[in-house]
C-alpha cells in the first residue's frame, strides 16, 4: 500500500515539476547562457577570468534548488556534491573554482535543462490544451461563427485527433521526466572522484568499525570465557596434584576424578577456542570456494543446488567475503523466506566474482529494511563489491554479489 500511494505521489510530481520547475529551467538556462555569451566576449581582457570564477560559484550554488526540486517533486535523491574547499590566495582560490568539474557540470545542467523544461511544460500543459481545442473545434466553430457553418472534412477528424494525442499525453510527460531524472543524475551529484573518495572512507569506517567490534568480542570471550576455562583447569591440575602426595598415600579414587574433570574442562576449552577463531579464517577456504560452497550448503536445513565455473582463484579477503556473503544469504533463506529450494551459483573469470543465490520463497526482502543485507552491502563496499537484490513480493528471490578477483 506504501509503494502504491508512492508511485501515484510520484507521478503527481512528475506533473507538477513540468509546471513548477518551468521558471527555475528559465532562470537557470537563461543564467548559463548568459555566463557563456559574456565569458565568451571577456575572455580577451582582464576581466574574462574573474567573471568566470564568479559565473561557476553562482552555477554550483545554482544546483541546490534543482536537486531539491528533482527530489521533492520527482522522487529522485540526488546527492548533494561536497563543499568546494577555497584555500588562502585569490589566485589559489581562482584555480580550485576554474578546475571543479562540480561547477562545470552544473553549468552544462543549466543549459540542457532549459530545453527539457520546455518540453515538459509543452507535454503537461499545452498539449492537452490543445487536444481540448481540437476535440471542441466542431463545437467552438459554430458558437463562434454566426449563422452556422457545414460540417467539414476538419471536424471529422480534429476529435479523433485530440483524443489520439490526448492518451499521449501521460507518456510523454513520464519520458520528460524520465530525461530529467537521468540529467539530475548525471550532472548535478558529485563528481567520479569525489563519490570514488566517499565510497572509499564508508568502507574504511564500517571495516575499521567491524574489525574493532569483532576484536573487542574476541577479547571478552576470551577473558569471559576460555580464560575462565583455563583457570578452573589449572585449579583441577593443582587439586590432582595434592591428592598425589597426601600423608596416608595417593588418594587414586579422588585423582581419577579430578583427571576425568581435567579432561572435560580441557576439551570444552578446545571446543571453545575452536568456536572463537571460526569467525577469524573458516578452515574450508583452504581447499578454495571449490570446496568451501559445497560444504557450506550441505549444511543448509533448504535444499539447496549447487552451480560452480571456478576458472580463478580470488584473493584470501575475496574469497573469505564471498564465503560469509553465501553464508548469510542461505541463513536468511531458512530463517525468513519460507523456500522449499535454493540454488546458489559462483562463477570466478576474467577478472570477476559472481555469486548469485535464488530461492522460491515469499520475496520481499530489500535493501535497508534489514541488518543482514545492509551488513553485506557494508562489508561488499570495502573490496569494492556491490550487491544486488530483486525480490518482489510473492518471489522468487534473486540475490548478486559481484566483486573483483584481485584487490
Amino acid at each position: 500500500m506504501a509503494e502504491r500511494r508512492r508511485y501515484f505521489s510520484v507521478r503527481g510530481g512528475e506533473w507538477g515539476f513540468a509546471v513548477v520547475g518551468l521558471p527555475l529551467a528559465l532562470l537557470g538556462g537563461g543564467y548559463a547562457l548568459a555566463v557563456l555569451y559574456a565569458g565568451a566576449l571577456l575572455s580577451l581582457t582582464v576581466l574574462g577570468l574573474p567573471f568566470v570564477v564568479a559565473a561557476l560559484l553562482g552555477a554550483r550554488a545554482l544546483g541546490a534548488p534543482h536537486r531539491r526540486l528533482v527530489g521533492r517533486l520527482l522522487g529522485e535523491r540526488v546527492e548533494a556534491p561536497d563543499r568546494l574547499p577555497l584555500p588562502r590566495g585569490l589566485v589559489a582560490r581562482g584555480r580550485v573554482v576554474l578546475t571543479d568539474p562540480v561547477a562545470w557540470r552544473t553549468l552544462l545542467f543549466l543549459v540542457l535543462r532549459l530545453p527539457l523544461g520546455l518540453l515538459g511544460f509543452f507535454a503537461a500543459v499545452a498539449l492537452p490544451l490543445g487536444c481540448g481545442w481540437l476535440i471542441g473545434l466542431p463545437l467552438w466553430s459554430r458558437l463562434l461563427e454566426p449563422g452556422g457553418r457545414l460540417f467539414t472534412w476538419l471536424d471529422a477528424v480534429s476529435v479523433p485527433l485530440g483524443l489520439t494525442l490526448l492518451t499521449a499525453v501521460p507518456g510523454a510527460v513520464r519520458a520528460v521526466s524520465a530525461a530529467n531524472r537521468w540529467l539530475a543524475r548525471l550532472l548535478l551529484g558529485p563528481a567520479r572522484a569525489q563519490r570514488r573518495v566517499r565510497e572509499l572512507e564508508t568502507a574504511r569506517a564500517t571495516l575499521l568499525a567491524e574489525s574493532g567490534a569483532q576484536l573487542r568480542r574476541l577479547e571478552r570471550d576470551l577473558h569471559d570465557g576460555t580464560q575462565a576455562r583455563l583457570v578452573a583447569l589449572a585449579i583441577t591440575l593443582s587439586l590432582a596434584d595434592d591428592a598425589l602426595a597426601p600423608a596416608a598415600g595417593p588418594d587414586l579414587g579422588r585423582l581419577r576424578t579430578l583427571v576425568e574433570r581435567a579432561r572435560g574442562q580441557t576439551n570444552d576449552s578446545i571446543a571453545e577456542l575452536r568456536r572463537l577463531t571460526r569467525g577469524l579464517h573458516p578452515v574450508a577456504l583452504d581447499g578454495g570456494l571449490g570446496e568451501a560452497l559445497p560444504d557450506l550448503t550441505a549444511t543448509s536445513p533448504v535444499p539447496v543446488t549447487v552451480r560452480l565455473d571456478l576458472r580463478e582463484r580470488p584473493d584470501s579477503v575475496v574469497e573469505r567475503t564471498v564465503y560469509f556473503c553465501a553464508a548469510e544469504l542461505l541463513t536468511n533463506i531458512a530463517k525468513h523466506s519460507g523456500a522449499r529450494s535454493a540454488e546458489l551459483a559462483a562463477i570466478a573469470a576474467d577478472g570477476r566474482v559472481r555469486l548469485t543465490v535464488r530461492d522460491d520463497g515469499r520475496g520481499g526482502a530489500a535493501l535497508g529494511t534489514g541488518t543482514g543485507l545492509t551488513g553485506l552491502g557494508e562489508r561488499l563496499a570495502a573490496v569494492d563489491g556491490i550487491l544486488r537484490v530483486d525480490s518482489p513480493p510473492g518471489g522468487p528471490t534473486l540475490v548478486t554479489v559481484e566483486l573483483p578477483t584481485r584487490l
